[in-house]
């Protein structure tokens, strides 16, 4: 497997790059099914490294923001379907697009991008008529997080740890992919390397792309 070197959005445990990267771009699942894996590296490189969606998965319509933390442009990346099928986008010049689609027509350029295009922060999410509510959790509490369950406020359970096997350093990301469709109303649990645990509930999350957790 290739050695991980992204994060996304996603997104597992990773710091962000570094201010000056242009790298930056959002994966689309494009396909009409469930993306399981996601894995993100330098093209120079020749191993994967772990999935950098974690616990998580992206379902069909969603979108996850990678933030690599090198300044190559030149990337490779790798989706895994529900059922195991893979698909590789090899030699992608991340600093010249906005989004990577799978399943659904490839690169999508923002308008006027071309080559060394800067990529900035994630664009603000306004609510539609399929609001996601996915985002990214940022990790500012100053102590190193242990648990996160996400659902959606209309769900009855927490489902599974979004960090798996991982813990989320203080400044470190993680993705949080979120079911459309649900509403934009999320709940949260954290709990910390020393067994504290802090919930909130029913924060709305259509409407942005990042949330900070203090």
């Amino acid at each position: 497997m290739r050695r991980f070197l992204a994060f996304i959005a996603v997104i597992l445990a990773l710091g962000a790059a570094p201010a000056s990267a242009q790298n930056r771009f959002f994966v689309v699942n494009q396909s009409g099914q469930q993306i399981d894996e996601i894995y993100v590296s330098s093209s120079r490189l020749q191993q994967w490294g772990p999935d950098i969606l974690g616990a998580g998965v992206l379902p069909s319509g969603n979108q996850v923001w990678v933030t690599p933390s090198f300044t190559d442009c030149v990337l490779d990346v790798r989706v895994v379907y529900q059922g195991g099928r893979v698909e590789d986008r090899m030699g992608v010049n991340a600093c010249s697009i906005s989004r990577l689609g799978f399943g659904g027509g490839g690169v999508a350029q923002a308008p006027g991008a071309g080559a060394g295009a800067m990529i900035g922060d994630a664009p603000r999410r306004g609510t539609t008529a399929q609001a996601n509510p996915s985002f990214v959790f940022i990790n500012a509490s100053g102590v190193v997080i242990r648990e996160i369950y996400a659902s959606m406020n209309a769900q009855a359970g927490w489902g599974g740890d979004r960090l798996g096997a991982n813990t989320l350093g203080p400044g470190r990301q993680i993705n949080i992919p979120l079911p459309p469709g649900m509403g934009c109303h999320t709940d949260l649990r954290v709990v910390f390397m020393n067994g504290a645990v802090k919930e909130r509930r029913g924060l709305e999350t259509c409407s942005i792309t990042a949330l900070t957790w203090r």
